[in-house]
């Protein structure tokens, strides 16, 4: 499953995002600094509008969408690498996640506290930023010490402190750990310590709701910054999120529509974090069950088996694969057949984005 962490400083509408996205969750969003003072996980089904309509095709039981996971920790604040506020003792809750969401404050309102005491984006982001920096520092400096040792007897352990000493050079300038350019096998030396400045980050622009639309200068400063480190950013409103969460379908379009926005939050971010990651989805559908996967682009069709079970990678044969598109355009598999348009692929076909798949495994 895809999980995200979520951070931020107090007060940028962190939980109040956090319980939008994920309406069972029990995070409090109240008007102080940290109101979430355990960590929150919530998990969402990622919204995909062709499971209705392939599950209509298929008369499908039941309607399977593929989940993300999303963790709250309390706001952290500067000096929190060195023990100040709370967000510290929640790091390593945001280590295994595969992505960041950076929720950064651009709106004004002077009953909500701004814990810097005024509104400036930049410097809310190198905050977050450099205690994250210091958070890894403090990592690499305790596994130097420990792979040092072992270094006299052990090549990997030469090998990872080479790596792990590039990194503290970084980290020691105040940069991320996203700036040291590694090899697959100098990456893996290293998964264990879950950086935090090596993971993707977005930064989700939390906006008024008249701002939603068009964004703001604000919004425009966050833009900028996040090109210099290729991050990706979205902009949303944790105030228009909170107020579709009692809505019916009908009504959030209706109500996005009167903000001259197509789509919420949720769908935002998702969006983006699988385009930050190189995430693709192809699909199942039978009677039984209309489902969606996730994969990594690029992944070839036995390895998109094996996220089902690891028994479809190893008796894989072929995958019979039909568009997205042309099953929805014909209305059944025996039509898309007919006119040659469903395929059989082996085991070097590079599985796309809405392929619709039937594998065929030796047990």
């Amino acid at each position: 499953m895809l999980r995200a962490g979520i951070v931020g400083l107090p007060n940028v509408g962190k939980s109040t995002l956090f319980n939008a996205l994920v309406a069972n969750a029990k995070a409090e969003a109240a008007n102080y600094p940290f109101c979430t003072i355990e960590p929150n996980v919530g998990v969402v089904s990622v919204p995909d509008e062709r499971l209705e309509v392939l599950a209509k095709i298929s008369s499908s039981e039941k309607i399977v969408p593929t989940r993300i996971e999303f963790v709250d920790i309390a706001g952290l604040v500067k000096g929190a690498s060195k023990g100040e506020g709370l967000g510290n003792q929640f790091l390593a809750n945001i280590r295994e996640v595969d992505a960041i969401v950076q929720v950064v404050r651009c709106f004004d309102d002077p009953d909500i506290i701004h814990v810097s005491g005024s509104v400036e984006p930049i410097r809310d982001i190198e905050i977050i930023n450099l205690e994250l920096v210091l958070a890894d520092f403090d990592q690499v400096e305790k596994r130097i010490d420990r792979v040092r040792k072992q270094a006299k007897n052990s090549k990997e352990a030469q090998a990872e402190l080479t790596v792990l000493e590039s990194l503290m050079a970084v980290l020691s300038e105040g940069k991320s750990a996203r700036q040291v350019s590694l090899s697959e096998e100098e990456e893996s030396l290293i998964k264990s310590l879950g950086l935090l400045t090596r993971k993707p980050i977005i930064y989700a622009a939390n906006v008024a709701e008249d701002d939603l639309a068009t964004g703001n200068e604000w919004v425009e400063q966050v833009r900028k910054f996040a090109e210099t480190e290729q991050a990706k950013v979205v902009i949303i409103s944790a105030q228009v999120e909170a107020e579709l969460v009692d809505l019916s379908e009908e009504e959030r379009q209706e109500f996005l529509a009167s903000l001259d926005v197509e789509e919420g939050g949720l769908k935002s971010l998702i969006k983006a974090t699988y385009e930050l990651l190189g995430l693709r989805t192809y699909l199942t559908t039978g009677p039984q069950e209309t489902r969606a996967w996730t994969i990594t682009a690029g992944m070839k069709a036995p390895q998109a088996a094996g996220v089902i079970h690891t028994d479809f990678e190893r008796g894989f044969i072929r995958a019979e694969t039909v568009a997205y598109q042309d099953l929805v355009t014909l209305g059944s598999m025996n039509a898309a057949k007919e006119k040659g348009l469903v395929r059989s692929e082996g085991k070097e076909y590079i599985v796309q984005e809405g392929d619709i798949l039937l594998f065929r495994f030796n047990v």
